[in-house]
């Protein structure tokens, strides 16, 4: 059977002349596009939490900046995980992606790569997270392996219930928990709080994600709060959204964070009310960019922390 040639391929949520389009050999594109690296919005989200609980983590020690070897790290590992989790998910749902229009593209579906190609490849990811994995201490080991219950269940979530952005909250927000962990060698209240944030900041944006594939989900029967909730969707997002700012107050509060830290809690906070405030469920271009444009407001509540720590070093 004849498959297109990966340079034929349009990919949705990629934006066009990428990195991957530009300068990839025509050989790697097509795993290039099976880990996301085309799409990096998603390895800055599941990075963004790691970032959050180590500044405050670093903060809590008294230190003035958290350690850029620990974020370097949680960087590589973000990446590669990131790649593994979806290279991982397309295979599961490699029958279910060609059934949707925005997925049938993807490298797998698509008869671009093998299924065995697809696994070795995985395996590839997963060696490089667990090489930064092992640069930690046996406690955030231990503790980075159990991050792969909810990993390797999410796929199947979407056959079974309404809720899968539940379990991809569970997992995409794991760094809430890893970054205090590398710092402290345990888990304390506030991270334990950053992480119940971070899930109900994924659970949002994933459902505004959700909305670009809730006709074809329809079609062929899998469950999404962006079915569940439709044009309750705002509702939700407010909920969860004013649920996470209010959880990571009380953990700034804990962790003895000072004012700058709360300053960009506020940016945070005004950033996912204007999501909530443009928010349409019809535009599926509009949940596409207002879903990305969570980089951003992680980043503001990311530099509010660094700087609460410098300045509780000076």
């Amino acid at each position: 059977m004849n498959t297109p040639d990966s340079d034929e391929i349009v990919i949705p949520d990629a934006k066009r002349g990428n990195w991957v389009d530009r300068w990839l050999p025509a050989i790697l594109k097509p795993y290039a596009q099976l880990a996301r690296w085309d799409r990096p919005i998603g390895w800055w989200l599941l990075l963004l939490p790691c970032w959050w609980s180590l500044a405050l983590a670093s903060g809590t020690a008294g230190r003035a900046v958290p350690s850029p070897w620990y974020a370097l790290l949680f960087l590589i590992g973000a990446i590669a995980m990131r790649g593994a989790g979806c290279t991982y998910n397309d295979i599961v749902d490699r029958d279910i992606d060609a059934a949707v229009a925005r997925t049938r593209t993807r490298p797998i579906p698509s008869g671009r790569i093998s299924g065995s190609g697809a696994a070795a490849f995985l395996v590839l990811q997963a060696l490089i997270g667990l090489a930064v994995l092992l640069q930690f201490d046996r406690f955030s080991i231990v503790l980075g392996f159990c991050s792969l219950v909810p990993v390797v269940i999410y796929p199947f979530m979407k056959r079974v219930t309404h809720f899968p952005q539940l379990v991809l909250g569970l997992s995409f927000s794991w760094g809430g928990l890893m970054g205090w962990s590398v710092v402290f060698g345990r888990l304390d209240a506030p991270a334990l709080l950053v992480y119940a944030a971070a899930i109900l900041w994924t659970f949002a944006y994933d459902t505004i994600y959700a909305h670009q594939d809730r006709e074809d989900d329809a079609l062929i029967d899998l469950g999404s709060t962006a079915r569940y909730f439709e044009r309750s969707t705002p509702k939700l997002l407010t909920v969860c959204y004013g649920a996470a700012v209010l959880l990571l107050g009380v953990a700034f509060y804990l962790a003895d964070a000072r004012i700058v830290a709360f300053v960009g809690l506020a940016g945070f906070a005004r950033h996912l009310a204007w999501q909530v405030e443009k928010f349409d469920a019809d535009d599926g271009d509009l949940c596409l960019r207002l879903f990305k444009s969570n980089r951003d407001a992680g980043l503001i509540l990311t530099a509010g922390l660094v700087v609460d720590g410098l300045l509780k070093g000076m």
